[in-house]
């Protein structure tokens, strides 16, 4: 519910966000500028008296004396022909130094942020935009607590996608200024349409007791005593009628004066409403305190870029999931299918299933398994729970936080639960995320829908399998036929090839693609493909529906796409990739892995891989143009044939890209392995990661153990865990 809070009027009010937003940085200036031309004060603590009687000495026609918040005078008098005029006033002389009309510019700006040259209309809108910014702030605020995981955590270093990360970083700068602006946006709307309280009238009309005119301003003591920045306004009294008088307004009130003695006949004390609406007036607009206005108006400038990004992020994220048509509502489903998907494939598996249970009779109501509201389903006979794993074990970017939710559930529904967990078997923690969830489930005492199940390698035969135990258990013929779907791919050609491990009976290869040219079209549409060192290439091998994946050990901006093979008996993609030729084609697609790269800062970089789980590493050195610290414990098989970017790792140590390099070598005489290097550098390792280092792991899933075995034993000592680093976002992996 919070983030469909969050997104919608974002996207539907996009446009005039971004309206008032700009229009607003832009007036956010012109308060500077005024506090810059306004002439300075010759002499401290200068009171309204002097000020007054020495611009009535310059201009004996005056009619009114106003000073703006900001500290700007302005007088208006009559002249010797009778003609009204109006000037900004030096407090010193009295003497006029400027003009008092408010520039073109400033005045278009200002009716295209008030009211959209609209009218009365257009205030509306406007205040339309400032209640949706304050929506959006205060949703925005708690999406970021629960993504960074509580208010302590609110300023934590960001993972994810650069579009999402920007996002929230610009979100935690600016939500304290757009709060402010849009309360008081709003405050200034009610009070245009008469929505707030009535202030009291002033003090009643006085009866002038003197009889007489001309009382020297200089002496009249309530203008004496009152400091010159807190006088708002003197309107003069006609000269030659002794039953007028002054009329005073000041930051505290208002009130009368005899010009014929210069005594106070009324005054009455600002009410609240009018000392709030003075400060409401003062922070959205800036005048009287010009810094703070910059201050705003810079953050005011994170919402377009906001606005793009979270409409980025909206677009990729219902890109990255199949339609589903007929999706019931939450409320009317009997069934309700909860995703937890990374990169999008489960979703094609739940539409699968919501297309075959709605052709079966039921409602069914697909959604994100962040979304998990067990209130909401209101008519539910079962939740079935699909959920992929991310990394080892963690999460995937659409079940952030579900199991806090889950254990925060009470009391437990009586729903039944199915859990479906997607995972490769190859890894160690094959569907982690779902059996823990399956876990949690059984010790609050949820009731079951049906045994847990597994899928593996996105098996179509494993889903059909799994939907006729499903059929069963709700008395219906389910027969599941999933295809997957293959997202857009582009093509690459082979422009070289560097061979290893043929002395070790292991063909391998370092393959570079070129990137295909795109036209100015293309890159308008967004069609040129990003990727990073470190993010995935995806492969579908003829006579397969499954894509095997490779890690890229190049970035957009190198101009080519680079990645290392080994040969693996039986492999389709692999014997493919190895013995292609300088001229092949292949057709991929790429998929982001923000939780595999180095985080920012200077802290230093370890880095652990072994074979051709080099690639991302080779990649992460070749980027590293800020020459942060970054050692490399590398493991291959033998020095003479399989150790991948030997001269490039020779150039980088000289160039100051990687710090340190330490090698092992399985067959050879002394046969050892990259674990059995870390060992021999413990000291060092420790050190490292005593200052902060984050260590990033590439390979194969044995020597990945074997990794986390030795780092186990190097951070006891320092009451830390491979996990303590994981959450703290300092250490990570990509297994194969």
């Amino acid at each position: 519910m919070l983030r469909f809070i969050h997104r919608w009027p974002g996207l539907l009010a996009t446009i005039l966000l971004i309206c008032v937003s700009l229009s607003g940085a832009a007036l956010s200036v012109f308060p500077a500028l005024d506090s810059l031309s306004t002439p300075a004060q010759a002499e401290r603590n200068l009171d309204a008296a002097t000020v007054a009687a020495r611009i009535q000495a310059t201009h004996p026609g005056v009619t009114e004396i106003r000073v703006s918040p900001a500290g700007r005078i302005t007088a208006s008098w009559f002249d010797e022909s009778n003609q009204s005029q109006s000037a900004v006033i030096d407090p010193a002389t009295g003497a006029s130094v400027g003009a008092v009309e408010t520039p073109a510019f400033e005045r278009w700006l200002k009716n295209l942020h008030r009211s959209l040259f609209m009218g009365e209309a257009g205030r509306m809108i406007a205040a339309f935009g400032a209640l949706t910014m304050l929506i959006l702030s205060v949703s925005g605020v708690f999406l970021v607590v629960r993504r960074v995981g509580g208010w302590r955590r609110f300023f934590s270093p960001l993972k994810g996608p650069t579009a999402g990360r920007i996002h929230v970083e610009l979100a935690r700068f600016s939500v304290a200024g757009l709060l402010l602006s849009s309360l008081t946006a709003l405050w200034m709307s009610a009070s245009t349409f008469g929505l707030l309280p009535e202030s009291p009238e002033g003090p009643a009309m006085p009866a002038v007791t003197s009889g007489r005119t001309g009382y020297p301003l200089a002496e009249m003591n309530t203008l004496k005593t009152l400091p010159i920045d807190a006088l708002r306004e003197l309107t003069f009294p006609a000269a030659s009628d002794a039953g007028d008088f002054f009329t005073l307004k000041t930051t505290e009130g208002s009130g009368y004066i005899d010009q014929g003695d210069g005594k106070l006949l009324g005054w009455g004390d600002a009410s609240p409403w009018d000392r709030i609406g003075d400060m409401v007036m003062m922070l959205h607009t800036g005048r009287g305190a010009a810094l703070l206005g910059l201050i705003l108006g810079v953050m005011s400038l994170g919402v377009p870029a906001m606005a793009i990004t979270g409409a980025v992020q909206w677009w990729a994220g219902r890109n990255a999931r199949p339609r589903v048509r007929g999706n019931a509502a939450a409320g009317r489903a009997s069934t309700v299918i909860l995703v937890g998907s990374e990169g999008g494939t489960t979703w094609g598996f739940a539409a699968t299933l919501h297309a075959a249970l709605t052709k079966a009779g039921e409602h069914v109501h697909v959604a994100p398994l962040s979304t998990f509201e067990p209130d909401r389903y209101a008519a539910a006979s079962r939740i079935v729970i699909m959920a992929a794993t991310y990394g080892d074990g963690d999460a995937p970017a659409s079940a952030r936080n579900f199991l806090d939710r889950l254990a925060t559930a009470t009391p437990v529904p009586t729903i039944p639960v199915g859990v479906l967990g997607f995972g490769d078997r190859s890894f160690p923690h094959f569907c982690g995320f779902a059996r823990e969830i399956e876990a949690q489930l059984d010790r609050a005492g949820w009731n079951r829908l049906l045994p847990f199940d597994t899928i593996d390698r996105q098996s179509p035969q494993d889903f059909a399998r799994w939907g006729r135990n499903l059929g069963v258990a709700l008395g219906i013929p389910l027969d599941l036929h999933h295809a997957p779907v293959v997202p857009q791919l582009t093509g690459l050609t082979l422009i070289s090839r560097r061979d290893y491990g043929a002395a070790v009976q292991a063909p391998a290869a370092i393959l570079r693609f070129a990137v295909p040219p795109s036209t100015m079209w293309d890159r308008l549409l967004g069609r040129v493909p990003r990727f990073a060192a470190g993010d995935l290439v995806g492969i579908v091998p003829h006579g397969s529906n499954t894509p095997r994946f490779y890690s890229l050990a190049s970035s957009s901006r190198d101009g080519f796409v680079e990645i290392c093979v080994r040969k693996h008996p039986g492999g389709l993609c692999s014997t493919r990739l190895v013995d292609m030729m300088p001229g092949d084609k292949v057709h991929v697609f790429f998929r982001n892995n923000p939780g595999f790269r180095p985080a920012r800062g200077r802290k230093p970089v370890v880095l652990i891989g072994a074979g051709t789980g080099i690639g991302p590493l080779a990649g992460f050195i070749r980027a590293n143009d800020a020459k942060r610290p970054m050692h490399l414990f590398f493991g291959a098989r033998h020095p003479s044939s399989d150790v991948f970017y030997a001269p490039e790792i020779d150039r980088w140590l000289k160039e100051g890209r990687l710090s340190s390099v330490e090698t092992a070598f399985s067959r050879t005489a002394a046969r050892s392995y990259v674990q059995d290097a870390m060992r021999r550098d413990a000291p060092r390792l420790a050190a490292l990661i005593a200052s902060g280092a984050q260590i990033m792991v590439c390979g194969g899933a044995d020597m990945a153990a074997g990794v986390k075995a030795v780092l186990s034993d190097i951070l006891a000592p320092l009451n830390l865990t491979t996990a303590k680093l994981k959450a703290e976002g300092r250490y990570a992996e990509d297994i194969y």
